[in-house]
């Protein structure tokens, strides 16, 4: 497929514009994250990429560390701040990951780069969602985000690993952007965020 070497010439122009584009919306955001987290307002933590290669994601963080009378941190409703919602609902928690596209770590479209710890867990068919680069938006994230199951996503995943296109990515792009300015999808029915994936269970 010629596309797959076009897209990342694509994903090199694209996110070096968008960073140079958005460089003073990234400086105040830096800044009042900085104040609102009382430290650094960048959150980074290993991701697996294209065949399961571990990368550095970066975003603003949205959470704080506070934790319990034990040490253990709380939950993902208790440590979203309100700015961190602000963050998440417009998605600008997401542009330091610009900078995981321009370095090769990334596309702009493709599944979401998802927790290491899950890698054990997906069966055969969900493995190949590491078939091609993880994305900063993907097919399941424009079919519902965090309001659908976990097995609904990575039969999304997949499914644009089989049919990606030029035609396909153009489509995913503007319907993120729609579905950004709607707020759509960002918490699943029970959770702040979305429920750990603790395996898929066999037929």
């Amino acid at each position: 497929m010629i596309y797959k070497y076009i897209k990342r010439i694509l994903d090199i122009i694209s996110s070096l514009l968008a960073i140079i584009v958005l460089s003073p919306l990234l400086g105040v955001l830096t800044v009042i994250g900085a104040f609102e987290m009382k430290g650094n307002p960048f959150f980074a933590q290993e991701r697996p990429g294209k065949d399961e290669k571990i990368f550095k994601l970066i975003k603003f963080r949205t959470m704080t560390n506070a934790k319990d009378k034990d040490g253990n941190l709380l939950s993902d409703a208790d440590r979203l701040t309100r700015y961190g919602k602000f963050l998440r609902n417009t998605s600008l928690d997401e542009l330091p990951e610009l900078f995981n596209i321009l370095k090769g770590d990334m596309s702009v479209i493709g599944p979401r780069p998802l927790l290491v710890k899950y890698l054990p867990r997906y069966n055969e068919h969900q493995h190949r969602r590491h078939e091609v680069r993880p994305g900063l938006s993907g097919w399941a994230q424009v079919n519902g985000r965090n309001a659908i199951s976990w097995e609904d996503k990575f039969n999304y995943d997949v499914e644009y690993v089989d049919n990606y296109s030029i035609v396909m990515d153009i489509k995913i792009l503007f319907m993120t952007i729609l579905n950004v300015l709607k707020r759509e999808g960002i918490s699943s029915e029970t959770s702040a965020t979305m429920e750990e994936f603790m395996g898929t269970a066999e037929e």
